[in-house]
């Protein structure tokens, strides 16, 4: 098998992936900012660490993944003042609608997900080392600061230069700064905000500080992979490794995946742009496993475009996956087959090997679907055996994952009780040798996107 190469963000550069401890791997991804219901940008990410998870998982006895939740923040302390609403009655309700919409979307629960609000011991310890290595300081109004000209190696993730940041940084440099690129670690508390005690007075944590304590409490204060958006890149994950390495003194992360964006007329999708979709909004129209299969349609880096006509083609995509592995269950009956067909397996596992190019490995699973397809009117043995295959290695991209006859008769407008009647209906008229009554029912169906399938074992149905 191909050994597993990371395209890692802080060398530019695929590498193949050599795990700190073999019987433990340990991924860091960041969870969202709990203010308001998830757009599908937001989606890739976790989705991307998913299929990571999946994978590590397949290759290595033990995968510990976090992922955590940022439930104090700016921007939910302003949502919550504009909505009249508590703090956490704000971030709980968001924190469910973020659950529903990972579930709907095969999104499998990470082993730890840390709340920043239950991790505040944690911050206050890093930031106290911070303090005690010259690496903070408290500025005149009282908010904390990491002083970033102390970290030599500040920079080495996003490229940025220390000259060039200055160049760019508000001309009105605030007071309380010894620097202008100094970043907040704690924030006074302020009137009608959340607080919380510590040796600076009452206040709050800096949103990068938050992960840098998160990962290393409960992960290590060295691990293998750390994943995101390529939005964190600069200036939060750029923060984290300042703060982690400076507080324990020792290399933070091995490996940097960062996700791409997904667009909206080729403009990155954000809230603050307010060109998003909602995840919940899509799926009002198109199931979680229809979003899934676009949003890994194209490679995790690259960008990809959001549009009505590109979801659909997914849709089609899939169902014709789902088709292919129709009338064939999974038992364990035929597990011996499957090593027949051994070469598809090990170009898909070379493909997702590679940087998890899922775009190959789609092209092989519609490979798969053909030959079950040929293999249908030739041996059913065989063709059992495939579609066995595809199931199994769709599940490492979290597809194909429901009984495909439920799957295709989703979204019909009609319940399956109606159809199943409708059905009845035909085959009495069929055997009364009534055709056009048959006929009639079965171009009825279709006009309401009910296909009938005919076949030995009965008719079947699905959705067009």
């Amino acid at each position: 098998m191909a050994r597993l190469r990371l395209y890692n963000s802080l060398n530019n550069k695929k590498e193949e992936f050599l795990p700190i401890d073999p019987n433990h791997i340990r991924v860091y991804t960041c969870g969202p900012t709990v203010y308001n219901y998830a757009h599908i940008g937001n989606a890739r990410p976790p989705i991307v660490s998913d299929i990571l998870v999946r994978l590590l998982r397949y290759l290595y006895p033990r995968v510990t993944y976090v992922s955590n939740i940022t439930d104090i923040d700016d921007k939910i302390i302003s949502r919550a003042i504009e909505n009249n609403e508590d703090i956490y009655s704000l971030t709980n309700r968001f924190i469910d609608a973020m659950h529903e919409d990972e579930k709907a979307l095969g999104v499998l629960s990470p082993d730890i997900e840390p709340r920043a609000t239950d991790s505040i011991d944690q911050m206050i310890d890093m930031i106290a080392s911070l303090s005690e290595k010259g690496l903070a300081y408290q500025g005149k109004n009282g908010d904390v600061f990491y002083s970033v000209r102390k970290f030599k190696d500040y920079g080495k993730l996003s490229g940025k230069n220390l000259d060039d940041l200055v160049a760019g940084a508000r001309v009105d440099i605030e007071s309380n700064k010894k620097d202008p690129l100094d970043f907040v670690l704690w924030k006074k508390a302020k009137p009608n905000e959340p607080k919380w005690s510590s040796p600076w007075g009452e206040g709050r944590p800096g949103w990068h500080i938050e992960c840098s304590a998160m990962s290393t409490h409960f992960i290590s204060n060295h691990f293998d992979v750390h994943g995101g958006g390529m939005d964190l890149t600069f200036p939060h994950h750029e923060n984290e490794i300042a703060q982690s390495e400076g507080a324990n003194n020792c290399k933070f992360v091995n490996t940097w995946m960062h996700v791409g964006f997904v667009n909206i007329n080729d403009e990155k999708m954000s809230k603050s742009l307010k060109n998003f979709f909602t995840i919940r909004g899509v799926l009002d129209k198109y199931d979680g496993e229809t979003l899934r299969y676009f949003l890994i349609s194209s490679h995790y880096r690259s960008p990809l475009n959001f549009s009505d006509t590109n979801i659909k083609s997914a849709k089609s995509a899939l169902k014709r996956l789902y088709i292919a592995t129709k009338g064939f269950s999974s038992g364990k009956e035929i597990d011996a087959q499957v090593g027949k067909h051994f070469e598809y397996e090990d170009r898909f596992n070379a493909a997702l090997n590679d940087d998890f190019n899922t775009p190959i490995a789609l092209s092989i699973l519609f490979e798969i679907a053909k030959q079950v397809n040929i293999e249908r009117s030739k041996s059913s043995e065989n063709a059992k055996s495939l579609a066995q295959l595809l199931k199994k290695l769709g599940n490492y991209l979290g597809i194909l994952e429901y009984d495909a006859d439920k799957y295709l008769q989703q979204g019909s407008e009609l319940s399956e009780v109606e159809v199943s009647i409708k059905i009845n209906q035909r085959e009495e008229a069929r055997a009364s040798k009534n055709f056009a009554m048959s006929d009639q029912i079965r171009d009825e169906l279709l006009t309401l996107g009910i296909i009938l399938e005919d076949s030995i074992d009965g008719t079947s149905w699905r959705r067009k």
